[in-house]
């Protein structure tokens, strides 16, 4: 997993004397799209993978509008990589860890069912 931001000058990096010319934004932002579509193609490639698994999760929220419970795997840190949804369960308290079996994979998001148990 990799993640990646355009360099805006901060006060104090030592960066700012260095004493380059800073990259052109329109260039950045072409690093940047290139950079995180190789991105998107791993990390779909690495959670297709995961389809058929069982895993614990471990719920941080109830999404009663969509009707399911957010959580996220062990190798996943809160609002900073993807979650994995569980649509239908509403009864479900943040806190909870579930097994699930993921049946489903997007680019940074895994979709899972609940086992009994």
């Amino acid at each position: 997993r990799a993640g990646c931001f355009k360099y805006e000058p901060v006060s104090g990096a030592t960066a700012n004397a260095l004493g380059l010319d800073p990259v052109p934004e329109e260039v950045k932002q072409e690093r940047w799209e290139r950079f995180m579509a190789a991105q998107q193609a791993i990390s779909a490639d690495i959670l297709q993978s995961k389809v058929g698994r069982e895993i614990d999760v471990l719920v941080d929220e109830i999404d009663e509008e969509n009707d399911e419970a957010i959580a996220r795997s062990p190798w996943d840190a809160p609002e900073i990589d993807g979650n994995v949804f569980l649509p239908g369960e509403t009864g479900l308290t943040p806190g909870d860890k579930v097994r699930v079996r993921i049946v489903e994979a997007e680019d940074y998001d895994l979709v899972g069912e609940c086992l009994p148990g």
